[in-house]
């Protein structure tokens, strides 16, 4: 076997001018399925592509031919922290930590040189599609066989499914009760398997996408801290080899292997010293005796793990001992693991910045069968997936060459998809800031990389190791639709074909792009030592609202995406106050102010900077005052915003919420008083939501917002509930099980919970958890149709109606399906005549009020009810079409 790492394949830091060998994490690699290129993701936001001849033959690599990198592409906003190029090789999907995911396609004209960069593309990848839909972190990303889907985890705990000809979204599975860290398919294409921060691997059927199985057994104790939870599914289509499990209540390290069917996991691979982040099966089916005949029983498959102990092992089904352990490889965790095609290659990438690469000798994979025998032994399983568009022709896993997807009258460079033209592409910057409670991946710092040419790995005493040498042809290489990379034109000269300068917004060849100012020049940004301001106006109000803590200091700053920081600064020595919107250490813009700023907050829609005086200014992006310096009366003492949305608590108690974009307020000023008017309470925090609402978390264990249809502050939760509901959550579930599931979740998860002992053993009333449980799902309709989360309300409603239906409250149903169906004879713009609204939260009352019946038919009480209704509720519905 021989190892080799390749110190150029690297993601290197380029804003660091003193040190040119910082390298950034690699948080994803994959190999293309000719075997010719890999792609990896960093934390430089970029997708890079390489050529595998220079890393596995010396010769190669000496005379950089074919060039050692290939392309360099650069539309994502956030670290990549996954990449995966489709079985047919034809696209590359990436997914980032802007929430975006990338399908990549070859464009044999977008060679020459990377925007913003010394950087020359030898092979050009234009961005096909953007596919938009996660709200956090996109960790990974997995195409089905045949490429008929493509599915996507992150750390908003769904799961999205695409069309893998179309790439439009077909489906979400939002099951999972934590962050979503890897996903495989069964290479049949019956199932797909998903695996969480919950603490469960999750089986989800492809026939009609609901859940088969959960697993949780191996992972009850596992850690809640690893950047992936990748795991993987065996070719024979038996396994799953899932990471990131334990036994021995936590103090054993373990990769947790689930038997198809069963969805039992008896099986451990055991060795590792800390946690395992990533399984990554062979992509061939191995043969223990290769002159028998192939049955189950004949049938193995080799597997490498890769983990935080910086180790790779590499084991083979058949084996109780793994195949090699190659230790210490990497001075940080491994982050993901991807085999060649042809199944004689390993490539591994760690945090630290670096990757290495395992090339095996055909007699030390022993009984490696070919693709044909793969496909003949998954015929056994039956399986018959849904056709394919009209259009699309099969691609043999088998096939010695990687087979167009699409129809030959497709072109190769077209964007046109199974009849559907591909939207055209627009970069956008992504300035979000980031949702508070998640892990991002943007803030693993980066790795100095020592020398790699006599870095060795220790593997077991029975494994021969060659360092560097040329890895033999394999008569199972597939070949490539791509020109290879030989002939690839890097022996043009540059002066022949200069690369050009575009003018980004209009696709235009400029001879030369103007090099605008910015309001603050060249000027970087300054390191200020931080001090105390002995301000008398510094002092507790008689409602006990006190300054923002960044009022006592000499700087305040918020941090935005993309390396974007707005920030105070205040002179000690009576000098002018000012503000700075910095990206890196540059200043992009900056004013003067007449007076200390206290307070600053930043989204990406606006700035705004809250001073001693009581005033406020906001500001866009690029610096224009986007509203006039407002007069608040008296200083600010809690400043909050969401997207085009800014709220403001002063300390004379008044509440301000605003649309800055269109330069209105939600309501008039408003006071909190009437929310701590016990000396005892106080206001823990306030925040904004995207539709305006204000909400006020009080010291008293209850949360309030103000409805401005009603003039007044409504209670949205209160830790009251926590008395005898049969729904409260509170802290009984951890912070990972509710951070993604809505915001009224979210608020109650922050309230202390459960009830004490001694409240427990009170004497509590007949009909006590019944009333309560039905009056907190009340107030929480209320509370998610105040905060416009329409996810939830459908969610409180299903419950709050099978509530009813298993207590048999007849009147109840009756009044609450009377307010979902409204008059039978309504008619759409009859709103001010009936007084009665179709929508409630954006959602259709009558599509609710089918949910509604659904649990009452299931009700042996409300049964005749529920069916009354349905048959009425058809009739309706026919007459109104």
């Amino acid at each position: 076997m021989h190892f080799t790492k390749p110190a150029w394949v690297a993601h290197k830091d380029t804003s660091a001018k003193s040190d040119s060998t910082k390298r950034l994490s690699i948080f994803s690699v994959h190999v293309h399925p000719d075997g010719s290129r890999i792609a990896t993701g960093g934390l430089d936001a970029k997708v890079r592509i390489w050529s595998t001849k220079p890393i596995l033959n010396p010769a190669s690599e000496e005379s950089n031919r074919p060039p050692k990198s290939l392309c360099t592409l650069t539309m994502h906003t956030g670290p990549v922290l996954t990449v995966r190029w489709a079985h047919s090789g034809r696209w590359l999907a990436s997914g980032s930590d802007d929430e975006i995911v990338m399908i990549w396609d070859l464009d044999p004209n977008a060679r020459g040189k990377v925007w913003g960069s010394d950087e020359v593309n030898v092979e050009g990848w234009k961005p096909m599609k953007r596919l938009p839909g996660h709200e956090s972190d996109v960790t990974d990303v997995a195409w089905a066989p045949e490429d008929r889907y493509l599915a996507s985890v992150g750390l908003d705990s769904k799961v999205l499914i695409w069309c893998g000809f179309t790439l439009e979204r077909l489906h979400k599975l939002d099951q999972h009760q934590g962050f979503v860290k890897g996903v495989c398919w069964d290479p049949v294409g019956e199932f797909l398997a998903t695996q969480s921060d919950d603490r469960s691997v999750k089986i989800w059927r492809t026939s009609d996408w609901s859940l088969e199985a959960e697993v949780k057994k191996p992972f009850e104790d596992s850690p809640g801290s690893t950047f992936f939870r990748r795991l993987s599914w065996s070719p024979d289509g038996a396994h799953i080899t899932a990471s990131n499990a334990t036994n021995n209540k936590g103090f054993v390290f373990i990769a947790a292997v689930i038997t198809r069917g069963t969805w039992t996991s008896d099986i451990s691979l055991v060795g590792h010293e800390n946690t395992v982040e990533v399984a990554a099966y062979n992509p061939h089916i191995f043969l223990r005796n290769p002159a028998a005949p192939v049955a189950t029983s004949n049938i193995c498959s080799v597997v490498a793990l890769g983990a935080d102990d910086r180790s790779v092992s590499v084991w083979q089904t058949k084996s109780a001992r793994p195949l090699i352990v190659a230790k210490e490889v990497f001075d940080r965790q491994i982050m993901d693991l991807s085999w060649s095609w042809d199944g004689m290659t390993l490539y591994a990438a760690s945090s630290d910045g670096t990757i290495a690469v395992f090339a095996f000798e055909q007699d030390e994979l022993e009984g490696i069968a070919p693709h044909s025998v793969q496909e003949q032994y998954l015929s056994k399983f039956g399986f018959i997936p849904p056709p394919l568009p009209e259009g699309y022709s099969h691609v043999s896993s088998s096939s010695h060459n990687v087979t167009e997807v699409r129809s030959q009258s497709t072109t190769f460079n077209t964007t046109t998809v199974g009849g559907e033209v591909v939207n055209v592409l627009v970069a956008k910057r992504n300035d979000k800031k980031k949702r508070v409670g998640l892990t991002t991946m943007a803030s693993m710092p980066f790795a100095v990389s020592k020398p790699l040419s006599s870095k060795r790995a220790s593997f077991l005493p029975d494994s021969d190791v060659k360092m560097g040498g040329s890895k033999p042809t394999s008569p199972l290489v597939r070949e490539s639709f791509f020109p290879t990379p030989d002939e690839q034109p890097f022996d043009t000269p540059r002066d022949q074909n200069p690369p050009t300068d575009v003018n980004m917004a209009s696709g235009d060849p400029a001879v030369s792009l103007p090099v605008y100012r910015t309001l603050g020049g060249n000027r970087q940004r300054e390191m200020v030592v931080v001090k105390e301001i002995n301000d008398p106006a510094a002092v507790l109000t008689s409602l006990g609202l006190a300054l923002p803590i960044p009022a006592t200091l000499t700087r305040t700053t918020a941090e935005l995406d993309g390396g974007h920081v707005f920030e105070g600064l205040n002179s000690e020595d009576g000098g002018p106050t000012s503000v700075h919107f910095f990206k890196g250490k540059q200043t992009l813009w900056l004013d003067y102010l007449s007076s200390p700023v206290i307070a600053v907050h930043a989204t990406s829609q606006f700035c705004a900077a809250a001073m001693m005086d009581g005033s406020l200014n906001v500001y866009s992006p690029s610096g224009r005052r986007m509203m006039p310096t407002l007069n608040l009366g008296s200083p600010c003492s809690v400043l909050d915003g969401s997207k085009n949305c800014l709220l403001v608590i002063t300390q004379a108690g008044l509440l301000y919420s605003w649309n800055v974009t269109k330069k209105t307020a939600f309501f008039t000023p408003v006071s909190v008083a009437p929310l701590i008017a016990s000396p005892n309470d106080t206001i823990i925090s306030a925040l904004v939501r995207p539709n305006g609402t204000p909400i006020v978390n009080c010291s008293n264990g209850t949360v309030y917002s103000y409805d401005p249809t009603l003039f007044t502050w409504v209670r949205i939760t209160d830790r009251w509930w926590s008395e005898g509901s049969d729904v409260w959550q509170g802290r009984q579930r951890s912070q990972s099980q509710v951070a993604n599931r809505g915001i009224v979740a979210s608020i109650e998860s922050n309230l202390s919970g459960p009830p004490s002992e001694a409240s427990a053993e009170t004497p509590r009333p007949e009909w006590w958890s019944t009333a309560m449980t039905l009056g907190h799902l009340e107030t929480r309709l209320h509370a998610a149709r105040l905060l416009d989360s329409p996810v939830e309300y459908k969610q409180y409603l299903t419950l709050y109606a099978k509530k009813i239906a298993d207590e048999g409250f007849r009147a109840k149903g009756e009044e609450l399906i009377k307010d979902l169906c409204g008059p039978i004879y309504w008619r759409p713009g009859e709103e001010k005549v009936s007084g009665w609204s179709p929508t409630v939260v954006g959602l259709i009352k009558r599509d609710l009020l089918k949910d509604v019946l659904s649990q009452f038919v299931k009700s042996r009480t409300l049964q005749k009810l529920g069916q009354d209704w349905q048959d009425l509720l058809k009739k309706i519905t026919s007459e109104a079409m």
